[in-house]
């Protein structure tokens, strides 16, 4: 059976040189449906119940405190499973320890050795939500193994990803992973 969410709304994704949106449109005409984003960041979408003649939320975000934009700062990541939620990647360290101990992980964390251009080694991450891509080059001409190759020649490179399941397609970030 058809799922019913799928059949009260059109969901679309958009993605070319000049924009990356998503949009959805309610496909029953006799059904209302309401975006509210509050002060605090909360984004909150609600349906009109012509049944019980009152709004019901639909759907809302962040559903959890790690969906919180930057609730961990650089290099390192949220999870809601640990204590504290902010965790640093392999091969960094708090950049503040002591507001880590008050879990206060925003400050995010730095590396524990220089980095040394041509000869660094990339840690692979799972399960995890991309970096903000604010400071991020997309390729989607390239496979990931020409990804990991560009990536290790340019000296500003701190990251990259291949964009589909199928290893095709390429994201590299030069600036701090961030949001993680």
């Amino acid at each position: 059976h058809r799922d019913a969410t799928m059949e009260l709304y059109c969901y679309n994704l958009t993605e070319n040189r000049e924009e990356i949106t998503y949009t959805y449109r309610v496909n029953d005409h006799n059904i209302y449906s309401r975006l509210i984003l509050s002060s605090s960041g909360v984004l909150r979408q609600f349906t009109w119940s012509p049944n019980d003649q009152e709004w019901s939320m639909f759907w809302t975000s962040p559903k959890d405190m790690c969906d919180a934009y930057r609730k961990c700062g650089p290099y390192s990541y949220c999870d809601t499973n640990t204590s504290p939620m902010c965790n640093c990647f392999r091969g960094f360290r708090p950049k503040f320890p002591q507001a880590w101990l008050l879990r206060d992980g925003s400050s995010g964390c730095v590396r524990k050795t220089r980095m040394s251009c041509g000869r660094e080694r990339f840690v692979q991450l799972n399960n995890l939500k991309m970096p903000d891509t604010m400071e991020a080059v997309v390729d989607r001409r390239i496979g990931v193994k020409e990804c990991r190759e560009r990536c290790t020649r340019d000296c500003n490179c701190t990251g990259f990803t291949n964009i589909r399941n199928d290893g095709s397609g390429c994201v590299m970030w030069t600036g701090e992973l961030v949001d993680m």
